[in-house]
């Protein structure tokens, strides 16, 4: 069990109380649960220099390089947050996490694309959502 959890409860309270900022909320939830997870992660809200997409964390599973696209809503009232990813964002993901590897010099055979979503405090880890494809 980890103890600071309460602590970490009551931070993000008092924090998004007052900013309200339910993105910002929900990647610290994903980072949190894919740290509990035994990811270890290297970037978060990382951006191509040139501009073309943000991916919200990148993170090592082992020698699988994850890029995670975090969606949060409030409630599912509507739709599944993991629903509003369209063909234009995987392709923007794409070219911004094709821009990491070369940076990092990380394998792309290893490459897998995550999504989690978050409704309410409800938590989905979507592991390979989506293909990652060399040819952009």
């Amino acid at each position: 069990m980890n103890l600071l959890a309460p602590l970490y409860s009551f931070a993000d309270r008092l924090r998004f109380r007052r900013h309200g900022n339910l993105g910002q909320y929900g990647e610290d939830l994903a980072h949190r649960h894919l740290r509990r997870s035994g990811f270890i992660v290297a970037a978060r809200n990382w951006r191509p220099p040139q501009g073309g997409g943000e991916l919200d964390l990148i993170a090592w599973e082992g020698a699988d390089l994850v890029f995670v696209e975090v969606k949060t809503r409030a409630s599912g009232e509507w739709n599944d947050p993991e629903r509003d990813i369209d063909s234009e964002k995987m392709r923007a993901l794409r070219r911004a996490a094709k821009d990491y590897i070369r940076r990092a010099g990380a394998e792309a055979t290893t490459t897998r694309f995550d999504v989690i979503s978050i409704t309410g405090k409800k938590l989905e880890h979507f592991r390979d959502a989506f293909p990652f494809v060399l040819s952009l």
